[in-house]
């Protein structure tokens, strides 16, 4: 056996930490409108292609505003995702101060 004192996380007494009820807080708070954006984005376009005829005129050359929304999609995609990686940042070093804040030894 080694003589390294082995550190344990008590996961039950670490979710009812303020600290982390707030951090849980501030993800939601935080990912909430990207959520919201992307499902009304993504399930608007089947909507206006079926529904309406909005989309069906000519947006460059032969391709219609259908391809130009679907496309634009991927770009979306993509800047939440940046956006949501450069704040996960800021959520891992909160998470890593929770735990050192929490951990027994």
């Amino acid at each position: 056996m080694s003589n390294q004192s082995k550190t344990t996380l008590d996961y039950e007494r670490l979710v009812q930490t303020e600290d982390f009820k707030g951090l849980v807080r501030r993800k939601k708070n935080f990912a909430t409108p990207y959520v919201v954006a992307f499902f009304a984005a993504t399930f608007l376009l089947p909507l206006l292609t079926g529904y309406t005829t909005i989309l069906e005129t000519r947006a460059i050359g032969y391709m219609t505003w259908t391809w130009v929304y679907a496309f634009s999609m991927f770009f979306m995609v993509w800047i939440f995702t940046s956006i949501y990686m450069t704040k996960a940042k800021h959520f891992d070093v909160e998470v890593d101060k929770i735990i050192e804040k929490n951990v027994l030894k």
